[in-house]
């Protein structure tokens, strides 16, 4: 594939120039210049859009003002705060992280690209986002929305998600970068991808790159970027037993390797099928709870790769029935909201009981 100095020089330059003129996206992360507050917003924005982001950055900014504050939190206590935002892993590594550089690292963020890629949980874009707007080192970002706005611009139909496609766009990314101001540089392009350059109904009539924008002028912007990987969507069936007594509430804590590690969920039954009665199952004749079941209700969630479809059912647990798994505890519902639960999980438990 051919690129004119021409169309780089243009590209950049008419870039810089929006982004100082008429990018009005104002975010809180976007000035700063702390290492640790920057790679926060970082894994909190990883997978999430920047407006969901924004209240999780707020509440941990203001929780753990320093890297110091975040590895000295309880677990629990910061995937309370972590709730809702799904990718619970990056929770866990952000931790792990955090505890490695307060301790190992005597609390002082690492200032080297090499160095910062070495931490749980940082990848290649993570890496050079952190070393271009903390330490304005020449290093392109390459995320969704930069993928896109190059693809469109220059015409790329090589798949981005191909081994041929990543290094030709980090090649692309790294050659147009702006090395003298590389954080405004890799802020202006993520911004017009943002806001401009969108998955759906671009702004073409206000991009600035429009005069030499090869998919608006071949009428082909709907076709790029390419991606050659199909998504497969997994279909779970996840049935919740509130089992209740004396104002308690059985929950423990999920198993590592799946979603949602480290968060708590009543009494589970996973079945491969939908089912119509949750007592014919095996799993739950096991249980010998069946007297006094009521369905209270159902839900689904959609996560990446994963349709789960939630029923749930409350019941009055009598000491006298089968002694349940013995990695749970029983929580006062008063308390329920100081343990991290799913997002809809959270909805139900708060419908029922209220905390």
């Amino acid at each position: 594939m051919e690129i004119s100095k021409a169309q780089r020089q243009f590209f950049t330059r008419n870039l810089m120039s929006w982004h100082h003129t008429d990018n009005d996206r104002n975010l809180p992360w976007k000035s700063e210049k702390d290492p640790y507050k920057i790679w926060l917003s970082e894994i909190i924005l990883q997978q999430t859009r920047a407006l969901q982001g924004l209240p999780y950055y707020q509440r941990f900014t203001e929780s753990y003002p320093t890297i110091r504050h975040l590895a000295q939190a309880p677990d629990e206590e910061v995937f309370r705060i972590w709730q809702g935002l799904g990718y619970y892993n990056r929770c866990k590594n952000m931790l792990a992280t955090a505890r490695h550089i307060a301790e190992e690292l005597k609390g002082k963020f690492p200032s080297s690209y090499d160095e910062i890629l070495a931490l749980k949980g940082i990848g290649p874009y993570t890496a050079a986002a952190i070393s271009s707007f903390a330490y304005g080192l020449p290093h392109a970002v390459v995320d969704g929305n930069v993928y896109r706005v190059l693809a469109r611009y220059f015409g790329i139909d090589t798949a981005t998600d191909s081994t041929e496609g990543k290094k030709l766009f980090h090649q692309l990314a790294g050659d147009l970068l702006h090395n003298q101001d590389s954080a405004a540089y890799n802020q202006a392009i993520m911004d017009l991808g943002a806001m401009v350059c969108t998955p759906q109904k671009p702004d073409c009539e206000n991009c600035p790159l429009q005069k030499h924008c090869i998919a608006y002028h071949k009428g082909i912007i709907s076709l790029l970027p390419v991606k050659t990987k199909k998504l497969v969507v997994k279909t779970r069936y996840f049935h919740y037993l509130l089992l209740t007594n004396n104002d308690k509430l059985w929950i423990h804590k999920r198993a590592e390797q799946d979603i949602w590690e480290n968060l708590f969920e009543p009494l589970l039954i996973e079945t491969s099928d939908e089912v119509d009665d949750i007592t014919a199952t095996d799993q739950f004749k096991r249980l010998k709870l069946n007297e006094g079941l009521e369905y209270i209700g159902k839900a689904k969630q959609r996560l990446t790769h994963q349709l789960i479809h939630f029923s749930f059912y409350r019941l009055h647990y009598q000491p006298a029935n089968h002694p349940l798994p013995k990695d749970g505890i029983w929580v006062p519902l008063k308390e329920l909201n100081n343990y991290g639960f799913p997002k809809t999980i959270v909805s139900f438990l708060e419908k029922i009981f209220y905390f």
